[in-house]
């Protein structure tokens, strides 16, 4: 296994952009997947075609290698998504009717503005039949106590989907709520942990807190969660790359002067545990798998190239999970936000400030910038409207986010073990979360915080050229390498 690994992260510059070239093939191929008649490309043997492309490519260098690369890659992705395609179409017979099914809660309950729970169910069955993908579900059923893992059976109108989703049921009466076979353990220790956490630290501020420590924005307070959305700060209380780069980095430093291979276990262990408590989302997979691999070439004495990380990546999250690219805004701006910060911010900062040393506010800032200028067009076009005050937002809390999921783990250690003193304990952490909670709502309620600006998708692309023509302009003037930061570093 580590001859392999080994293998894999040596490999030549030509294999790496190889990789990196055939990984956008395959996102291309199963976006475009959904709209080609059933069938065509279901066949095994175009897996086999599009695998004989790529490793041609990484075996000849030769002037067409790329066109044998993003071919293969494109073959593949077709293969894949019209396999995934193919099992949504068993969707057609249901839509319009009113059905019984049965499937598993995924992630966290939420409620929407008109105080429905929303679940999002997976594993569905009807009639005994398996349903693919992922239902949305609405209910006015409040006084059901359901959760994350919990196997629910219901009645609803079914109706097309939207996004990622393969199919609607609005307004759906639950009939029955069952526990899951195999307990669902992270959740009940995060539960048990945040019970403890609330004895320490009082709402909203501990909602804010645990928001911060394992990204469960759904606790939040209606109030304080649209200030967030307004100032731009949404990220920070979501199951995300930054909550997720904070604890790793820790893991990884804590036990790096013992030994670097328990340094490795431990940051690994970080990413799993973290996963498990806040559940798989979009957003999630694409940042446990980033950490992953970067932890892995660190280990190895090794770094990803961003250009190389971010479209291979890419393509592990559809492959894995097609419906991802046929419209899942949560991966979209994930990924968009993730290609600011590892490539615009480094070129932003080498452009305007040369070598000077970076010190923390500019690198927020920057960095903020970086991913708001990825992001933008996306959220102009899904939502019509952008966070004007985000920056600043994101300078005044950003720099205390780390001190306070610190803080709140001391409170929700002391909740579990000293539950008489517990506010004594929490006293540090409210305080912060304090100072946070009333920033964010003083910002987020700014009426100039949010602007409407509506984009159509011809204009989102012409965006994305000129941010791309941009980088590649700094890049040219600048002539940073790319390949020289680290996400676990």
């Amino acid at each position: 296994m580590h001859q392999w690994v080994r293998q894999i992260i040596h490999k030549p510059i030509h294999s790496s952009w190889t990789i990196a070239v055939t990984s956008i093939g395959i996102v291309l191929g199963v976006w475009l997947a959904k709209e080609i008649p059933v069938g065509v490309f279901s066949s095994i043997g175009w897996l086999f075609t599009g695998t004989g492309l790529v490793l041609l490519a990484l075996w000849r260098r030769v002037t067409v290698w790329i066109i044998a690369a993003i071919l293969g890659g494109f073959v593949i992705g077709l293969w894949r998504g019209s396999y995934v395609a193919a099992d949504l179409h068993a969707y057609d017979r249901l839509i319009g009717r009113v059905v019984i099914i049965r499937g598993t809660v995924a992630e966290d309950v939420d409620t929407n503005k008109r105080g429905q729970l929303v679940l999002r169910l997976t594993n569905a069955t009807t009639n005994s039949a398996l349903l693919s993908g992922t239902i949305w579900v609405t209910t006015d059923s409040k006084n059901q106590k359901i959760q994350r893992s919990d196997v629910i059976t219901i009645s609803a109108r079914l109706d097309k989907g939207f996004g990622n989703f393969a199919a609607t049921a609005y307004s759906a009466t639950i009939k029955k709520v069952e526990a899951p076979d195999m307990p669902d353990v992270a959740l009940a220790i995060r539960n048990w942990f945040g019970d403890a956490a609330r004895l320490a630290i009082p709402e909203p501020q501990s909602s804010l807190g645990l928001g911060y420590l394992v990204g469960q924005r759904r606790g939040l307070p209606a109030e304080l969660d649209t200030a967030l959305q307004a100032a731009g700060l949404t990220h920070i209380v979501v199951a995300s790359g930054y909550n997720l780069t904070i604890l790793v980095r820790l893991a990884r430093r804590a036990f790096e002067k013992v030994s670097k291979y328990l340094s490795l276990l431990a940051a690994l262990g970080m990413v799993g545990s973290f996963i498990a408590i806040t559940g798989l989302s979009p957003s999630m997979s694409r940042a446990g798998l980033i950490a992953t691999l970067s932890l892995f070439a660190w280990y190895y004495g090794r770094r990803f190239h961003p250009l190389v990380l971010l479209p291979f990546a890419m393509a592990i999250t559809v492959v894995w999970q097609p419906s991802y690219v046929w419209g899942d805004l949560g991966w979209q701006l994930s990924f968009a936000a993730f290609a600011g910060v590892m490539v615009l911010a480094p070129l932003l900062n080498a452009f305007f400030f040369g070598d000077k040393k970076e010190n923390t506010l500019r690198q927020i800032f920057i960095e903020t910038i970086a991913a708001q200028i990825f992001t933008l067009p996306i959220l102009l076009q899904a939502f019509g409207q952008f966070s004007v005050i985000a920056p600043i937002a994101n300078m005044i809390i950003l720099p205390f986010v780390p001190l306070a999921m610190l803080l709140t783990f001391i409170a929700g250690i002391g909740g579990l073990a000293a539950p008489s003193i517990a506010e004594y304990i929490g006293l540090p952490a409210r305080g912060l979360l304090e100072y946070m909670t009333s920033t964010i709502t003083f910002m987020g309620n700014m009426p100039w915080a949010v602007q409407p600006l509506q984009i159509v998708p011809t204009v989102t692309v012409a965006v994305y050229g000129c941010i791309i023509f941009g980088c590649w302009y700094m890049w040219r003037k600048t002539k940073l390498s790319l390949g020289s930061t680290s996400l676990v570093e």
